[in-house]
């Protein structure tokens, strides 16, 4: 059985996706691995991320939030890039059994490798995050498909 290749998605891509913006942002592209089960997303950590600032001056380290964000972004744009979806947004419902092995600094390439575990309206993912192959970050987290609001 021939395994097609990822599907690889431009940044203009995730943003017709996902609804997130600058400076919510937290993925820049991502490659469907296997449809509605596996995809992987990538981060470029710039030194102008506004969230060095404050954290920490003198010691820029990327909040571990964000990096968990940025999987479950990444899940995101699995689902809702499907036109069956257009009109939906996907909610945080949990996060469990996270670990933070190692800080995520400036001039990193985060690598996002989420697996959904459970899919549908109320679907579970595990992510894991790696810079240049060593793991720096993992998680599960639960989500909600949602209709979005009319305008």
């Amino acid at each position: 059985m021939n395994t097609p290749a990822p599907r690889k998605l431009t940044a203009l891509d995730v943003m017709k996706a996902i609804p997130h913006r600058y400076p919510i942002l937290m993925i820049d592209t991502a490659e469907i691995v296997e449809a509605d089960k596996k995809i992987t997303g990538f981060k470029s950590v710039s030194g102008n991320e506004p969230f060095f600032q404050g954290h920490f001056p003198g010691r820029p380290i990327m909040p571990g939030v964000l990096i968990v964000e940025a999987m479950a972004q990444s899940a995101c744009v699995l689902f809702l890039e499907k036109p069956d979806n257009k009109n939906k947004l996907a909610f945080f419902m949990g996060i469990d059994k996270v670990k933070f092995r190692k800080p995520v600094v400036p001039g990193d390439q985060l690598e996002l490798r989420v697996e959904i575990l459970r899919p549908g309206r109320v679907g579970k993912a595990r992510g894991e995050a790696f810079v240049g192959g060593v793991l720096v970050t993992e998680a599960e987290f639960m989500f909600a498909i949602v209709d979005k609001e009319p305008e």
